[in-house]
């Protein structure tokens, strides 16, 4: 690597929820493969796909076509975002005030923030774990030093954070490789490790929602790392390099998650995948554990993103830079340090509930999003507009936009199954969750309805003339 390019790398980005202009857009559509294969490589992915053997009593068998499905449906819908990034160049969830309005929008905003600081503490807790295992260290402090590494990485920005995960896709996927090798080969799995019974289809369907959520959390993530790009990425070139990034780098963690989860089901994932590759173990757990820190500088950075769109829409005049999101994100990494330590003891049974919540209150949102953005916008958005008090052309509220999101939740509360609460029809359909395709179901076509018979309500203005779009036609 050149000097001018490590600089580059290493270089604080200025830059925070700013519209990028094109003469700084820089990247190809590979890139979205790396930053999505290299992310996901991880200890959380390997305890999510646990949870399909160990929590939900899967055989392997079924949780691996189980994870196949999840991930292969929830992939669409978070690529579906990835060409937002270069065609606006602006955050995602700045984005949202051009669906719901300026103060509508924070509605929305809120929770994903609260979903990065959840990721956040899950990703700490883990790899706490992973660093107390190798070294001896107490968890607290090795659960607070993970934690500490992902700020560097946060505060440095975008391009530390493509170049990081660009090299862990190489190395993570060599050592997941290892790891398949080992548990498979090298090693012998106990017993009734590949059993055919147990499958049930609350499990199985339990499974499919936890991938497909592991895809569509990544929705609020997209644009923040692809606003940088060129504006003639492509929709395609930039669909199908994050599909395959983002649905291959989850899949195979998983399914060794799966395989740990069935052989070993009362361990948790660190002592768990540690034996099962006995020999490589520390080197697995390391570079896993190191894989935790680039995910979660990504989850640190997206969160000040979102926490500083939050900050300049109560404060239009504010102009942050790269201080506010290394301040921004010092307070988030405390909040998430406190989730992570209340929350370790149960950690499987709280990042499901967590997850299949989160699930929730996602799924309208994107559902707007997308059909705002594909169906009725085409891609064509006053940038301007998004950074104005009033909201520009899109006003303060979307009452369509926030209507069909609470309308989203609320027709998914019946179907949702989980530790903490199953609604009445989960009940009915023996505890399983079709929560998720039910709320897509109905507001997708619905927000495009009332948008194009009641738009006149939805508190949008008529459209600018081409010449005053604010870069964006």
């Amino acid at each position: 690597m050149h000097d001018d390019a490590i600089e580059t790398t290493l270089t604080v980005e200025k830059r925070t929820i700013d519209h990028i202009p094109v003469t700084e857009r820089h990247g190809k559509a590979r890139d979205l493969f790396t930053i999505w294969f290299g992310s996901n490589i991880m200890l959380l992915t390997v305890a999510t796909g646990v949870v399909a053997t160990a929590v939900y009593g899967l055989p392997v068998w079924a949780a691996v076509i189980a994870l196949v499905v999840g991930h292969a449906l929830g992939g669409v819908v978070m690529a579906l975002h990835a060409a937002q990034g270069p065609q606006m160049g602006v955050p995602q969830m700045l984005q949202t005030r051009a669906q719901f309005g300026s103060y509508g929008s924070l509605l929305v905003v809120v929770l994903v923030i609260f979903m990065y600081v959840g990721f956040f503490a899950s990703n700490m807790v883990l790899g706490g774990q992973a660093v107390s295992s190798l070294f001896g260290l107490d968890e607290t402090f090795s659960i607070i030093l993970i934690g500490l590494v992902s700020v560097a990485g946060a505060i440095v920005g975008y391009r530390m954070i493509h170049a990081l995960t660009g090299l862990m896709s190489l190395v993570s996927g060599l050592v997941m490789v290892l790891a398949f090798v080992w548990v498979l080969a090298v090693n012998d799995l106990p017993t009734g490790t590949f059993h055919s019974d147990g499958a049930t289809l609350a499990g199985f369907m339990g499974t499919i929602s936890l991938a497909a959520l592991w895809q569509i959390a990544y929705a609020p993530y997209v644009s923040d790392y692809t606003r940088y790009m060129p504006r003639d990425t492509g929709v395609r070139p930039a669909f199908w390099a994050t599909y395959a990034g983002a649905v291959l780098g989850s899949l195979f963690p998983m399914i060794l998650g799966a395989v740990v989860g069935a052989a070993l089901p009362e361990s948790d994932t660190v002592s768990g995948l540690q034996e099962l590759t006995h020999g490589v173990g520390g080197l697995v757990i390391a570079v896993f554990g190191i894989g935790i820190a680039c995910t979660n500088a990504m989850n640190l950075y997206c969160g000040a993103l979102s926490t500083i769109t939050v900050g300049q829409t109560i404060f239009p005049r504010w102009v942050p830079g790269a201080a506010a999101r290394g301040v921004v994100s010092a307070l988030l990494f405390v909040a998430a340090v406190v989730m992570a330590l209340a929350g370790k003891d149960d950690f499987l049974v709280n990042f499901t509930n967590f997850m299949l919540l989160l699930l929730c209150v996602l799924v309208p949102w994107t559902a707007v999003n997308l059909v705002d953005y594909y169906l009725l916008k085409h891609g064509e958005y006053d940038i301007d507009s998004l950074f104005e008090r009033d909201g520009g052309r899109y006003g303060q509220f979307n009452l369509i936009a926030v209507g069909c999101y609470f309308l989203g939740i609320a027709v998914q509360v019946p179907f949702l199954v989980t530790t903490k609460y199953t609604g009445p029809i989960g009940e009915r359909l023996h505890y399983v969750d079709i929560s998720w395709i039910v709320g897509l179901a109905v507001i997708c076509p619905l927000y495009l309805f009332l948008m194009r018979r009641f738009s006149r309500f939805s508190g949008h203005r008529p459209a600018l003339e081409p010449a005053a779009q604010g870069g964006v036609a």
